[in-house]
C-alpha cells in the first residue's frame, strides 16, 4: 500500500473502472499508514473544524431511512420553527471565539423556501457582517437563484450529501433521487460555491457501494467530504442495524483518502464509537471534523477536539 500511496503523492489518481478489490484485502494497518502518508504529503497538517446549528427541526417531508427528523418516523425529537437570527448569531460568535473555522445552519426538509429562506438569508447576512468565520449552508434542494442569494450574503460553501452510491440510494430514500442531489451540487458549483458532500456508512450498503460513493465524489471534485458512521436511532427504519466496527470505519476513511487525496476528509457522526474521540481516524487519512453537537446526537466538544488534534501535530490556527 505504501507503493500505491507514493504513486498517488506523485500524481496518480484512481478512476472508475479500476479493480479496487485490493482495498478490501490489504492489511488494515498498512492501508491506514499509506492513507496517512497521502494526507501528510498532499494536505499537510492543516485541519478544518466546522460546527452546525439545527436551524429548523423536525417534520421533514422526506423519507430518508436514517433520519430522526423525518415525519415518516416517530423518534420523539424536539420540533421547532426556524430560529431567530439573533440566536444563530450568538451561537456563531461563541463558536468563532472557540476557534472553529466554519459555521453552518442546517435545516430539515426537502428545501428551504419562502419566509424561512428569507430568515436564513437574514441570519447569514448578520454573521457575515459581524463575524470573520467562514459560512456554510445546508438547506436541501435549492434553485440556482437561491444559491446566488446565499453567495451574495457571504456563504462560501454549500453542504449536500449524496449519502451513498447511486445504486444504493433508492434503498435509502424514495422521495427524492440521487440525480436530484447531483443536480443541486452542480448548481451550487455553477454559481461559485464550494461544495461539502459525503454520506453515511453502515446503512446495509456493500463495500462496492462505499467505494463507488468515494469515486463519485472524486468525479464531482468535492473539496470537503464528511463521513458519517450510522448511529441507529430508535424510531427510524435503521434502528436495529448493528453498528460498524472500528476497523470497518477506519478502512473506509483510508479508502476515501486514496481516492480523494487532496480533499478534506471530515469526520462527522460516529466518532463516539471510538473511546478517545477518534484519534485513529486522524491517523488514517482524515483531516477535518464537525465539532460540538451534531443535529440529533452529541459529538465531541470543541475544547476536546482542539487538544486531541494539537497533540497529534495538526495546525488548528485559522
Amino acid at each position: 500500500m505504501k507503493d500505491l500511496a507514493k504513486e498517488i503523492i506523485a500524481g496518480r489518481r484512481l478512476k472508475r473502472g479500476e479493480d479496487f478489490s485490493f482495498f478490501l484485502n490489504a492489511d488494515v494497518d498498512e492501508l491506514l499508514e499509506g492513507a496517512n502518508m497521502i494526507r501528510e504529503a498532499l494536505c499537510g497538517n492543516k485541519v478544518d473544524l466546522c460546527t452546525i446549528i439545527n436551524g429548523r427541526s423536525g417534520r421533514c417531508s422526506e423519507n430518508c431511512k436514517f433520519c430522526a427528523q423525518s415525519a415518516h418516523h416517530h423518534t420523539g425529537i424536539k420540533e421547532y420553527e426556524f430560529l431567530h437570527s439573533d440566536v444563530i448569531l450568538e451561537d456563531c460568535k461563541r463558536n468563532e471565539a472557540n476557534g472553529v473555522h466554519r459555521y453552518s445552519i442546517v435545516t430539515a426538509g426537502r428545501s428551504l423556501t419562502g419566509k424561512d429562506f428569507d430568515k436564513a438569508i437574514e441570519s447569514y447576512k448578520k454573521m457575515y457582517e459581524e463575524c470573520t468565520i467562514d459560512l456554510c449552508a445546508s438547506h436541501g434542494l435549492l434553485t440556482e437563484e437561491e444559491f446566488i442569494r446565499l453567495k451574495e450574503v457571504g456563504v462560501s460553501m454549500y453542504h449536500a450529501n449524496i449519502e451513498t452510491s447511486k445504486r444504493n440510494f433508492p434503498n435509502v430514500c424514495t422521495t427524492h433521487t440521487y440525480e436530484d442531489k447531483i443536480n443541486g451540487i452542480q448548481l451550487a458549483k455553477k454559481v461559485g460555491l464550494k461544495v461539502c458532500s459525503g454520506g453515511i456508512i453502515g446503512m446495509g450498503e456493500t463495500w462496492d457501494d462505499r467505494i463507488d460513493m468515494a469515486v463519485s465524489l472524486s468525479e464531482l471534485q468535492i473539496e470537503s467530504i464528511p463521513i458519517n458512521a450510522l448511529m441507529p436511532i430508535k424510531g427510524t427504519c435503521y434502528e436495529d442495524l448493528e453498528p460498524l466496527s472500528e476497523n470497518d470505519i477506519l478502512r473506509t476513511i483510508a479508502i476515501f483518502r486514496y481516492i480523494n487525496p487532496t480533499a478534506y476528509i471530515r469526520m462527522a457522526a460516529g466518532r463516539s464509537y471510538f473511546k478517545d474521540g477518534g484519534t485513529k481516524m486522524f491517523l488514517s487519512g482524515a483531516n477535518a471534523t464537525i465539532t460540538g453537537d451534531m443535529l440529533t446526537t452529541v459529538g465531541n466538544n470543541t475544547a476536546q477536539d482542539k487538544e486531541m488534534l494539537t497533540n497529534l501535530g495538526f495546525d488548528i490556527l485559522k
